[in-house]
């Protein structure tokens, strides 16, 4: 049986640094993918959160996966990280402008989720 392997997207693969991709979807999943990014993303697009209510709002993550995932976030440039010289200091995430423009990718995963949850049911 031969082996099926996707075409690189319009015939060039996208290559990061040390990083290649055949398809600007790997890029996408890159930065978004896995179970907590996007989750993350989604409850920064209304408005800049600190750490304690993104915990609260995302349901399982532990402290630990949280602080990596927004440092990823952060070193793609998808959220940005203020700390305010407070005692105690407050720390809000908020998105960038290249985080806000994922902003129609998700609601996309929303419209399509909602959609296919509606058939399931």
């Amino acid at each position: 049986m031969s082996e099926h392997k996707p075409l690189p997207a319009e015939g060039n693969l996208l290559v990061a640094g040390e990083k290649v991709y055949n398809t600007p979807v790997e890029v996408t999943l890159a930065v978004i993918g896995g179970k907590w990014k996007s989750l993350l993303v989604y409850h920064l697009i209304p408005e800049a959160r600190r750490f304690s209510e993104l915990k609260r709002l995302v349901p399982g993550i532990t402290e630990k996966m949280l602080t990596q995932q927004l440092r990823e976030l952060e070193r793609d440039g998808i959220v940005s990280r203020t700390v305010y010289a407070e005692v105690p200091p407050r720390v809000e995430y908020r998105l960038t402008e290249h985080g806000i423009s994922l902003k129609p990718v998700l609601d996309s995963m929303c419209a399509w989720g909602k959609c296919h949850w509606q058939q399931q049911g």
